[in-house]
């Protein structure tokens, strides 16, 4: 029998509230323009283009529904993270959050080039995948049900969401990408869009692991399944 310190841990939820948390509340201070931030002539001024405010609703709604899911959707086969990697998490999270909203929240910040029909359209991506993210996520938490003996893959059913199982193998990352591009479209601001990518990169990784996990698992895996993108990646 062989032991090993795994030095200071803290639980998968606990993990999830620290690194959400963050940027929720970060954006807001950008948002509402509280002294020291921009010049004292912005301090708790609010901005005269209507896509600040909505960027701040898809910010906020977007990380309120990721603390729900924490709380009462995932289940984590893992049970706790090691102290330091949730530092660097952390760090990550509300530190990209305050550079896009230091920008998109700044003073001199200009609306998108084509205006409300392209936040609006955006807008209508945004929502239809944070809405197909949240239905993956409730497959993925029924599917956990069953128990280790009971373990399958995930399959689409009756809602039009989970179609995606058709074609890729973890859309709940698929979605998350498309709602950060939909961010990125929406608001016209070039962090955003550095963020989305380095976030697809990442959840790519995580993706093609789960993929070939699932592969060498199930031996009746479907076949046309790919990681993130269908047909593509």
């Amino acid at each position: 029998m062989y032991f090993k310190d795994l030095g200071p841990q803290l639980g998968w939820t606990m993990v999830f509230l620290a690194e959400y948390i963050g940027p929720l509340l970060s954006y807001l201070l950008f948002y509402f323009r509280i002294p020291y931030i921009y010049s004292n002539r912005y301090a708790l001024s609010s901005s005269p283009h209507p896509v600040v405010t909505l960027a701040c609703v898809c910010h906020t709604f977007h990380y309120t529904k990721r603390l729900i899911e924490t709380i009462f959707v995932h289940r984590f086969s893992h049970g706790t993270m090691p102290l330091r990697t949730i530092v660097k998490n952390c760090a990550y999270y509300w530190g990209f959050s305050a550079w896009l909203a230091y920008y998109i929240n700044h003073p001199l910040y200009t609306p998108p080039s084509y205006g409300e029909l392209q936040v609006n359209y955006a807008l209508i991506l945004f929502v239809m995948c944070e809405m197909g993210n949240f239905s993956i996520h409730l497959t993925l938490n029924k599917l956990r049900g069953d128990g280790p003996k009971g373990r399958r893959f995930p399959m689409p059913n009756k809602n039009p969401f989970t179609w995606l199982f058709f074609f890729v193998s973890c859309p709940n990352y698929t979605y998350e990408v498309g709602a950060w591009v939909s961010f990125s479209i929406m608001t016209q601001c070039l962090p955003v869009a550095f963020y989305t990518l380095l976030g697809f990169i990442q959840m790519t990784i995580w993706a093609k692991g789960k993929h070939r996990a699932y592969i060498r698992e199930f031996k009746d895996y479907p076949s046309l399944r790919v990681a993130i993108i269908p047909l593509i990646l």
